[in-house]
């Protein structure tokens, strides 16, 4: 029956809103005409257009409440007509140019955009929930209005730049235009109502700015830098909240290297990464790639000549089946982790499961098949209907439940202009999400969506059907018997009896480490959907076990370690068995290395790196390590100490994980592995650092002194001595590290209202960070630390000021401490500082010493070394303190160094051992195949010791081995320190 309301003058009478929605639209409208001093009529004006003004206010809290505040906006939009007509395709375009181009300031140009924004959404929205713009118009509408605002506005933004910088032009003297790629929803032009952009930022070509003749200002930026700039403040006229709200969330975390990447590359660049580095995913996130700004000629030749050889292969590509299997099993981690179950996006039967579907045959066929080569999901399953490789009945459902799932997408952002995807849980608001849709209440809308997510659910599940069960005949049996172990109607005979037949060499001790897990008292208390998942698991592990590791006992005993210890957490059950790709990682890690198993089982968590393969065997470069850091920390909150200390040793944890795990493998050298090590001790150091002194400024203020040249700040440096200092840390190195500061003159204290001597100050600054490093947290330690080659050791303070170190090394500072000081480097701290001790070590060294004395102090400090440490067992041999070994290679080094180091010209910047080598043999001061023999046996000698370390043993080797090499090195020994 009809509902009839006043409002105002006018009777409003509907027939599809349910009483509650028709009251709480009036409400609005009373309240929107009590602002709307426009016009008195205005609410009957609009409830004359043929749009469902009713539903639009009942559904949407962003049109009713942007409506009220700005009632004049409502005005417009009926004035112009637009509410009730479909724009043309090139409206945005223009209307976007005219806006911005009127712009003096980029201040002005953020309220210009967000108003143009805010007036649009307005718009679409109204049309859309208003039943006047169909599904195809809303998303090109949205689409068209990103395209339009991003182009108009970074033309404008590159305008303002060239007259500041000049003009970026190529090596040929071309100019260059940034070109701005859309990936995703954006790029497949259906952006969806509340969505960020993700966006991949390019130029051409190389080169520099070159600035006008008349406007005399000198050239100089490179374009790299130009285009950077003009990149970020695009991203920041787009994203900035203001009080106007914001116009896009950029995303650009899709560019090369992730969000630790430049934020523009040239093509060649671009191409080269691609080749080069590009993974599976980023074959899928190209496939929708699209120029929108900037030089369209030139992004069109880009996606379309160079990156296609990348995207689609030339041949049947089904090598993409394996990446597809990998990327099924991340969606279901995904779901079982965060929760996606009420997700229409994420969840089971979800958008991204219809787009998943299309893009694997897209790129499998790709290649050979231009018209698959589409952007747009619907005409790609279109196409693949059409060409026989998915059945009409399926491109039909999956069509349909497309346009119903993108349909509640939009409601659910509709109400409150917020990107969400998730099905809320308020009986109300599901209602109203019922009503957004054409319906009256959740119950008529819960079938729908029940239906058409089990139709993509069940087209989704069958493509990948066959790479999940298809098993060999002659495996079945296998497969079958190891499955019957987890009956309790099994004895142990029959248990024996299996894993015998199965190819295990000792079925019962199998089954002894298969009982005592499955009954041990840390997984007794599994829940009995944990149980369930571990019962599925353990007969995969072990056929896995079988396959690839020769039914390795070693094996089935770490890797039931590992299962131990994430039972807390039995949803890594069911991810395993999910992922068998991941599985069968752990289990090879596992059986490589002890030390990785013990780290695994220590830490749970590092299993979420085994599960992206593509990540575990690609160590981050510093770059990708500091944001990794910065983003870790970022969600700490500031001065929790304790979260801050967790958070540093996880990151720790994590990314040696990521260095061990292809070391193992043998996919990295030696060399590699130890850069990785000390650049990830180097960012956790360069992240305490800016911790501990946040904290101590904020309590006690800046440090600060008066020097001859006025009033100044104190800086404060880590340097590095040994392993670390050398850039050769190991799995089990500790830090050695000497603390220093550059307070000088008179009033040395910090300016905080609780003021502090600055000697005192550094002090606690020291301790801070020694605390940061070496206290036992429940993640265990982040670094043993070792402060003693500080200027006299133990007995000097923590902290020394760079004067009274230079003084103390020129002065009082033994021949080891020198020795020493060869392998030392700035690690952290001010650069200024650390070019101060940089001229204060070379200085040192290129002291004039008597050579005899030299070798005299370093034969003796050797051999009291070797008295104190060289005692292996019987019939091995100590890689780094036995005779020829690592520290005598160091010691011969040093010794060089320190005797010939005026000579060594550049290289004395060095502390690392092999480029000290070359420096050395470069200026003639030992024979280069003496130099090449030394660096040869010190490289092996390393890697021998990573192994054994990673093997959880001692730097121990047979008494014979390296038997040439050691011989070598002691003969270079004798000549240089015994008989010179």
């Amino acid at each position: 029956m009809p509902t009839t309301t006043a409002a105002k003058s006018k009777t409003i009478v509907t027939t599809t809103l349910p009483p509650a929605f028709q009251d709480l639209a009036h409400r609005r409208l009373r309240a929107f005409q009590g602002q709307a001093e426009i016009s008195p009529r205005i609410v009957e004006t609009l409830l004359d257009l043929p749009i469902d003004t009713p539903r639009v206010w009942a559904c949407s809290d962003f049109v009713s409440n942007t409506c009220t505040r700005n009632p004049a906006l409502v005005t417009d939009l009926m004035e112009t007509g637009d509410l009730v007509r479909s724009y043309p395709s090139y409206h945005y375009e223009l209307q976007a140019r005219l806006r911005i181009s009127e712009a003096p300031s980029e201040e002005t140009l953020f309220a210009i955009l967000r108003r143009f924004r805010q007036r649009e959404m307005v718009r679409i929205a109204w049309r859309d929930l208003g039943g006047k713009a169909q599904f195809g118009e809303t998303v090109r509408d949205l689409s068209l209005f990103a395209d339009a605002i991003i182009d108009a506005t970074l033309t404008k933004l590159h305008a303002w730049l060239c007259e500041k910088f000049g003009v970026p032009t190529s090596q040929e003297g071309q100019p260059q235009r940034l070109v701005v790629l859309a990936m995703g929803k954006l790029g497949a032009r259906e952006l969806n109502f509340s969505s960020d952009v993700d966006l991949v930022f390019a130029f051409p070509k190389s080169g520099q700015t070159v600035a006008s003749g008349a406007t005399g200002r000198r050239s100089g930026l490179s374009n790299d830098e130009f285009f950077t700039r003009l990149g970020q403040r695009l991203i920041r006229l787009l994203s900035e909240k203001t009080q106007d709200g914001l116009v896009f969330r950029v995303d650009m975390r899709l560019r090369p290297f992730g969000a630790s990447g430049p934020l523009a590359m040239s093509f060649d660049a671009l191409e080269d990464y691609y080749q080069t580095h590009g993974r599976d995913w980023e074959r899928y996130a190209l496939v929708r790639a699209r120029p929108i700004a900037g030089d369209m000629v030139a992004g069109n030749e880009m996606i379309l000549d160079r990156l296609r050889p990348f995207v689609y292969r030339r041949y049947l590509d089904f090598g993409a089946i394996e990446s597809l299997r990998e990327m099924k099993a991340s969606i279901v981690q995904e779901m079982q982790l965060k929760g996606y179950q009420e997700n229409i996006k994420l969840g089971p039967g979800g958008i991204r499961e219809i787009e998943f579907l299309g893009q694997v045959f897209q790129i499998i066929h790709g290649g050979q098949k231009p018209g698959l080569r589409e952007r747009r999901i619907l005409i790609a399953l279109d196409y693949l209907g059409k060409h026989g490789h998915l059945p009409e009945s399926a491109v039909r459902e999956l069509t349909e439940a497309y346009h119903f799932l993108r349909a509640v997408e939009h409601r659910l952002q509709e109400v409150d202009d917020r990107q969400t995807h998730r099905i809320p849980e308020d009986e109300w608001e599901r209602d109203r999400l019922a009503v957004g849709v054409g319906l009256t209440q959740w119950s008529a809308l819960l079938p729908l969506l029940h239906r058409h997510r089990n139709n993509v659910q069940r087209h989704f599940n069958q493509v990948f059907a066959d790479a999940e069960t298809a098993r060999a005949d002659s495996e079945h049996d296998i497969e079958y018997k190891l499955a019957m172990l987890m009956s309790e109607d099994i004895s142990r005979a029959q248990g024996e009896e299996i894993l015998l037949d199965a190819g295990f060499p000792d079925g019962a001790r199998v089954w002894e480490m298969l009982h005592a897990l499955r009954a041990g008292a840390k997984l007794r208390l599994l829940t009995e959907r944990g149980r369930r998942r571990l019962e599925k698991l353990l007969p995969l592990s072990l056929q896995m076990i079988i396959e690839n590791q020769g039914a390795s006992l070693i094996t089935v005993e770490r890797l039931f370690q590992v299962l131990e210890a994430i039972g807390r957490r039995s949803v890594y059950f069911s991810l395993l068995r999910e992922n068998p790709i991941a599985l069968k990682q752990l289990t090879c890690l596992c059986t490589a290395s002890p030390w990785i198993t013990t780290q695994v089982a220590r830490y749970p968590l590092l299993l979420n790196e085994l599960l992206s393969p593509d990540v575990l065997y690609l160590p981050p470069e510093t770059s990708e390590l500091e944001e990794e850091l910065a983003e870790s920390l970022r969600h700490v909150p500031v001065g929790d100490t304790e979260q801050e200390m967790d958070a540093l040793r996880r990151f720790k944890q994590t990314n040696v994980l990521r260095v061990a795990a292809p070391d193992v493998c043998d996919v990295i050298p030696l060399m590699v592995v130890s850069d990785h090590l000390t650049y990830i001790a180097e960012t956790c150091l360069q992240g305490i650092l800016r911790l501990a002194w946040r904290d101590l400024v904020e309590r006690y203020g800046k440090p600060r002194c008066i020097a001859p040249d006025g009033l100044r700040d104190v800086s404060f440096l880590i340097v590095a001595y040994g392993k670390l200092g050398g850039g050769e840390l190991g799995y089990g190195s500790d830090l050695d590290l000497v603390f220093l500061h550059d307070s000088g003159g008179t009033r040395q204290d910090t300016d905080g209202e609780k003021r502090m001597e600055n000697s005192v100050f550094f002090g606690r600054l020291g301790q801070r960070i020694i605390n940061f490093l070496s206290a036992r947290t429940p993640t265990g330690i982040l670094y043993e630390v070792d402060t003693r080659l500080r200027p006299n050791g133990k007995a000097g303070p923590l902290v020394s000021s760079i004067d009274a170190f230079a003084d103390y090394q020129h002065r009082e500072a033994w021949i080891w401490e020198h020795q020493a000081l060869a392998r030392a480097r700035a690690v952290a701290g001010d650069p200024i500082l650390a070019r101060r001790f940089e001229e204060v070590r070379a200085a040192v060294l290129r002291k004039e010493r008597n050579p005899d004395e030299l070798r005299r102090e370093v034969w003796k400090m050797r051999a009291r070394m070797r008295e104190e440490l060289d005692h292996p067992p019987a019939g091995l041999f100590d890689l780094k303190h036995g005779l020829g070994g690592i520290i005598d290679i160091e010691f011969i080094v040093q010794y060089a160094v320190l005797r010939w180091a005026d000579r060594l010209e550049r290289h004395l910047a060095y502390s690392d051992n092999i480029r000290l080598l070359e420096g050395i043999a470069n200026a003639g001061l030992m024979e280069k195949k003496d130099t090449d023999a030394l660096a040869d046996a010190y490289r092996q000698y390393r890697a021998r010791a990573h192994t054994l370390a990673l093997q959880q043993s001692p730097p121990l080797i047979k008494k014979t081995a390296f038997m040439q090499k050691r011989t070598t090195t002691m003969r270079i020994w004798k000549q240089m320190i015994e008989e010179a």
